[in-house]
């Protein structure tokens, strides 16, 4: 079916007018837009249908094992190079790569009321602001967590990140990423992960957009391994959805930006590069809504450890030891008895950047909103607020569902090093530390 838009044209598959999805995680999918624009038995033939080119799109070496090994076929009305025009270097503006140290502030726990949304016109590009970064981009290990912040939607301008994949965590406003690969519609309560080298655009259905973006350098995320939980819970592959073909032919002027090796460059092409009319593969995008994940917990005693809310974790070289992991902390029930139940009071040797995306924090009940942020970096103590302690230690242990919340975290093995936009803004709390003065001397030898 096409779409027009004058004077331009959108081509969706399957006769789809809003996007459609295919269920799955890490599934080879297949899909076209046009009849026959996929090639059958073979990735490159002498000849494309309808004039195509066929390109690959490799997100791993080309040796890597067949569990991680990552491409897909591209089926384009312009081959990429056709994208590749005169770089310029333009002002990445609040945009940070690491590794980064243009802030000295000294260590603490940190925290952050939720950023307003601006009255200026920023589209995705201008709306990034860096909060954090860990690790090293050219080493392709660690992190960068953002937010953004847009008011406008890109026209005749798209991007891609050589330096990582990004995961859209949103949080206010409704996303619509026009992709390579089809057309993400996202809200609310959903994630988007966009792979390196993917382009795209982001436009808004509903007005202003605010929500957090995890820029990750290192091993694509995957879904973590279950254990001894077995087969079923957490995150399921069938909840995963990735787009259908959809293609523009479009030749009007476009502005294309690339981030690469941590500076952002614009060139200027005569074509719309979302030209992808078929494609099949393992690499693409991919969208996941929150409230689809099946925590698992305590029925008996006793608090587990948060990776049991392990949505999606990017693999390091080390076992176990997780480049990043993405949790989520969602509606579930708490019935644990003679137990503490909220969080407990610890020092990690990971860095955990966390955000709220609905709802209220069991652990953090005060100064802690949607849209607000905290950090608590490798081996700097944390735990609940007196408030939360004592209505913790005290109330009556019967089954309590906690209900309307959704809390996030990104945590990483890295250090996570604060930027001058974080250190500097209204939004950052200084009396954060104060939750946790009421915690006062309890200790009694005499009383058992």
């Amino acid at each position: 079916m096409n779409v027009n838009t004058t004077p331009d044209k959108i081509h969706l598959a399957s006769g789809q007018v809003t996007p459609g999805y295919m269920s799955g995680f890490g599934n080879s999918f297949e899909t076209e837009a046009l009849p026959g624009a996929l090639p059958m038995g073979r990735n490159s033939p002498q000849r494309c249908a309808y004039g195509l080119y066929a390109e690959q799109l490799s997100g791993s070496p080309f040796t890597a094992p067949r569990g991680t090994n990552e491409r897909s076929w591209l089926y384009r009305i312009r081959p990429s190079v056709k994208h590749s025009g005169r770089f310029t270097k333009v002002d990445r503006k609040h945009w940070r790569t690491a590794p980064c140290h243009e802030n000295d502030m000294p260590i603490a726990q940190l925290r952050w009321d939720p950023a307003p949304m601006p009255s200026e016109k920023l589209t995705f590009i201008d709306g990034i602001h860096t909060m954090t970064t860990a690790g090293d981009a050219g080493t392709q290990a660690g992190m960068a967590a953002h937010i953004y912040l847009i008011t406008a939607s890109m026209v005749d301008q798209n991007f891609y990140n050589a330096d990582g994949e990004l995961m859209f965590v949103l949080q206010q406003g409704q996303l619509l990423l026009v992709t390579e690969f089809g057309r993400i519609h996202a809200e609310p309560g959903e994630i988007v992960v966009i792979p390196r080298g993917v382009k795209f655009r982001v436009e808004l259905p509903d007005g202003p957009a605010r929500g957090y973006l995890c820029e990750n350098y290192g091993g694509a995320f995957t879904l973590p391994e279950r254990g001894p939980i077995g087969a079923n819970c957490l995150a399921n592959a069938r909840d995963f959805l990735t787009p259908v073909a959809s293609y523009e032919d479009k030749d009007t002027p476009t502005e294309l930006y690339v981030k690469w090796g941590g500076e952002l460059y614009v060139t200027k092409l005569g074509h719309s590069p979302i030209d992808v009319v078929a494609w099949h593969g393992n690499y693409a995008p991919y969208k996941y809504d929150l409230r689809s994940f099946s925590p698992v917990g305590a029925i008996g005693f006793d608090h587990p450890d948060p990776s049991i809310f392990t949505v999606l974790t990017s693999p390091s070289e080390t076992a176990g030891t997780a480049n990043i992991d993405f949790v989520i902390f969602p509606e579930r029930w708490m019935v644990g008895e003679n137990t503490f139940r909220p969080p407990w009071y610890h020092m990690n040797i990971m860095s955990e950047f966390m955000g709220l995306i609905y709802g209220v924090y069991d652990a953090k009940p005060q100064g802690f909103v949607p849209g607000g942020i905290s950090l608590h970096n490798m081996m700097l103590s944390h735990g609940p607020d007196r408030d939360a302690f004592d209505h913790a230690s005290n109330g009556e242990l019967k089954p309590v569902k906690l209900t309307g919340t959704m809390a996030f975290m990104f945590e990483t093995r890295f250090p996570q090093r604060v930027t001058d936009y974080a250190a500097t803004t209204p939004a950052l709390q200084s009396d954060y530390a104060v939750c946790w003065d009421g915690l006062e001397k309890r200790f009694d030898p005499n009383r058992p």
